[in-house]
């Protein structure tokens, strides 16, 4: 604001760069540096900062790509180790097997998934060996999807969507008994944020994995805010999985979490049986259901299309563009307003309104936030928040929920309640003494 009202004041400059960067948007703080000593031309303080700052951007960078590139090479690197042996499962082992083919290779069934849960159950991990099977798996279906997904649902089909777990392997076990279990007519939609912050992600993963890697066409998985590095690092998931399986193990999760799609579309097949008057309607004049972990964008004018195209695969979020899906919110004044994150956008319901309007979307269905009794119905019932981790963190006192969508686009809410879960603390791996201040 002080800069609006006097463009040539260089103080409000140098404290807008230093607010940049402190969040590490070492750009923006560029370019305020450097507009600064143009009104400022003999200040050497400045000067050095600016060139300290592009010296910081430079190696961050540098190690990012890096890391990426090492990360886009751990399932090939997985493969390799495989092949030289060096990934054989241990002698000693006496849990469940996964089934091989004659020609020796690994595949998956449901009884396996069932053993390896009542595995989980007793306390015990599996072999490295087939937790990066069952994450290798499940990966060679993610490249495969588009970062937008379309899911039909056709006569007699339903599909469950289920928000945020957070690594609360018990009560998503109970979750999975309500919803059941994938078949031929009934779809489980996971809608990202199924590790961090719980001290059971990586018994939580696998097992949704495992799903995705038997049941491809049935069930799906979205990217969350949390299926990212810088979350993984500060949450738990990180040292969980290094804690459990190694640091190939987390390297080989940081790459396969970037090919999860990043929203689905839910369409139904059959004409809505209620009053439709005031309801959108896609182009056929059927319901759909735009389902994103966090929502909408920062501009209008973003199509369906647009995310369909984002070149997702190895990529984290970043401070801005549409990706920013992962961590947006609703919020209940009109307009666009900054996040209480400090990543992505507030959007308010004249937002929703437009966006479902133009692109023929019924209503967006999204998580990311504890609701208290499991789900929200918000902008003007455009916008619905399910979030399926009750008494989240053993604090919140939340209920859970689930959202059962049919053919015809009806939608079914579903609560539950916590379960007793064995004496560990949340983010029992986190870094830097978090979960010695969570409880």
């Amino acid at each position: 604001m002080a800069i609006q009202l006097d463009p040539k004041y260089a103080k409000a400059y140098y404290r807008r760069a230093t607010c940049y960067l402190q969040t590490l948007q070492y750009k923006q703080a560029i370019a305020d540096f450097r507009k600064l000593l143009t009104l400022e031309p003999q200040n050497q303080l400045v000067r050095t900062q600016m060139d300290s700052t592009q010296k910081i951007m430079r190696k961050t960078e540098f190690e990012k790509a890096i890391e990426m590139e090492e990360e886009a090479s751990a399932a090939d690197r997985c493969l390799e180790i495989i092949a030289e042996g060096g990934c054989d499962i241990e002698r000693d082992y006496n849990g469940p097997k996964l089934p091989m083919n004659d020609e020796g290779k690994y595949g998956i069934n449901a009884e396996f998934i069932q053993a390896m849960i009542e595995w989980f159950k007793d306390g015990k991990t599996l072999p490295r060996r087939y937790v990066w099977e069952i994450a290798l798996g499940a990966h060679g279906h993610f490249v495969q999807e588009e970062s937008l997904v379309m899911l039909d649902l056709e006569d007699g089909m339903t599909c469950d969507v289920i928000g945020d777990v957070h690594g609360q392997f018990y009560d998503m076990l109970h979750l999975y008994s309500l919803t059941g279990t994938p078949t031929e007519k009934h779809c489980l939609l996971m809608n990202g944020d199924l590790v961090d912050r719980g001290s059971w992600s990586m018994e939580v993963i696998i097992t949704a994995l495992a799903y995705k890697w038997l049941y491809p066409k049935r069930m799906y998985i979205n990217r969350g805010n949390h299926e990212t590095k810088e979350m993984n690092r500060t949450y738990g998931f990180e040292g969980e999985a290094k804690h459990k399986h190694g640091e190939q193990t987390y390297k080989l999760f940081a790459h396969l979490f970037t090919t999860m799609p990043l929203a689905t579309l839910i369409s139904a097949t059959k004409p809505p049986s209620g009053p439709t008057d005031k309801a959108i309607l896609s182009p056929k004049g059927l319901k759909r259901y735009f389902v994103v972990h966090g929502g909408l964008f920062s501009q209008d004018g973003v199509t369906l299309e647009d995310i369909r195209k984002i070149d997702r695969i190895g990529r984290q979020p970043g401070q801005e563009g549409l990706m920013c899906l992962l961590w947006t919110d609703p919020q209940e004044t009109p307009g666009r307003g900054p996040s209480k994150r400090g990543v992505g956008i507030a959007f308010g319901p004249d937002v929703t309104k437009r966006w479902c309007q133009a692109n023929g979307v019924t209503g967006i269905i999204r998580s990311h936030e504890v609701r208290q009794d499991g789900y929200a119905i918000e902008h003007d019932g455009l916008c619905t928040t399910v979030f399926s981790a009750p008494n989240y963190v053993d604090q919140a006192g939340n209920r859970g929920a689930f959202i059962r969508i049919d053919a015809a686009g009806t939608q079914e809410y579903t609560q539950f309640d916590a379960k007793p879960h064995p004496p560990m603390k949340p983010m029992a791996y986190a870094s830097g003494g978090l979960a010695s201040l969570l409880m």
